[in-house]
C-alpha cells in the first residue's frame, strides 16, 4: 500500500482526490433518491457495498421506484455493467497474478479508475493510479450514500442541488484530454451520436451500451493495413 502512495505525484493525487469528492456528492444524491423513493435506509448502503456500480444502482432504484419488476431491474443493471468486460481486458495488467487481488480489483472497477489507469504510461503508475482511485472512490462513495440515506427526506429533490450532474461532469473531464489524439475523436463522436439517437427510444442505460460501437470503429481504424510483399531482387547472372 505504501508503494502506491509513493508512486503517485502531487498532480495525480490531486486529480484523484477531486474525483473522489465528486463521487461522494453523487453518492449523497443516490442515497437521498433511494430513501426518497421508498427504500429503507439500509438498502442503498448494502447495495453500495456489495454492488458498487453507480449507474446500475441508480437504474435499479429508478426502475423499482417506477413500479418495475426487481428482477428486470437487476437484469438491466447487469446489462449496463457489461462494459466492464472490455475494461478488464484493457487494464488486466494492473491486478497482478494473485486471485485475491484480481477479485478485489474487479470489485473496485469503475469508469473513473479505468480512465486514470489508461492515462498512465508505465505499468507501475497504472497500478498505483487504479488502486488509489478505486479505494478512494469506494470509501467516499459509501460515505456519501450513508449521508444521503439518512438525509433523504431533506434532500429528496436532487434537482434543487444539481447533484445528479456531478457524475457526467466527472466523466466528461476525464475524457476531454483524450480528444487531443486525432485517432480518438472518431470513436468518441460515433459513440456520442449512437447514444443520442437511441436515447428517445430505449430505456435508460442501453444507449450507453450502444455507444460501444465507437470502440469497435476505433479498433478497426487502428488495425494495421497489410503491407505488400517486397518484390524479389533480381539475381545477377553468373
Amino acid at each position: 500500500m505504501r508503494s502506491i502512495w509513493r508512486t503517485l505525484d502531487r498532480a495525480l493525487a490531486r486529480d484523484i482526490g477531486l474525483v473522489c469528492l465528486a463521487d461522494c456528492l453523487v453518492g449523497v444524491s443516490y442515497g437521498a433518491i433511494a430513501v426518497g423513493s421508498g427504500f429503507p435506509v439500509w438498502a442503498p448502503m448494502v447495495m453500495s457495498l456489495l454492488v458498487f456500480a453507480g449507474a446500475s444502482q441508480f437504474m435499479f432504484v429508478g426502475i423499482v421506484a417506477a413500479g418495475g419488476n426487481p428482477f428486470a431491474a437487476v437484469l438491466a443493471g447487469l446489462l449496463v455493467n457489461t462494459r466492464h468486460l472490455p475494461f478488464g481486458f484493457a487494464i488486466g495488467d494492473v491486478f497482478g497474478k494473485r486471485w485475491g487481488a484480481r477479485l478485489a480489483g474487479s470489485h473496485l472497477m469503475s469508469d473513473e479508475t479505468v480512465a486514470f489507469a489508461l492515462a498512465q504510461d508505465e505499468v507501475r503508475r497504472r497500478r498505483a493510479a487504479y488502486w488509489a482511485c478505486g479505494l478512494g472512490i469506494f470509501v467516499c462513495w459509501n460515505a456519501g450514500v450513508l449521508v444521503g440515506a439518512f438525509a433523504g427526506s431533506a434532500i429528496s429533490d436532487t434537482d434543487v442541488f444539481g447533484l445528479d450532474a456531478a457524475f457526467p461532469a466527472v466523466l466528461l473531464a476525464l475524457v476531454l484530454p483524450s480528444l487531443r489524439d486525432k485517432a480518438a475523436r472518431l470513436p468518441v463522436l460515433l459513440g456520442v451520436l449512437a447514444a443520442l439517437v437511441a436515447t428517445p427510444f430505449l430505456p435508460a442505460g442501453l444507449p450507453v451500451l450502444l455507444a460501444l460501437v465507437g470502440v469497435l470503429a476505433g479498433a478497426a481504424a487502428r488495425e494495421p493495413k497489410p503491407q505488400p510483399a517486397p518484390e524479389p531482387e533480381p539475381q545477377e547472372a553468373c
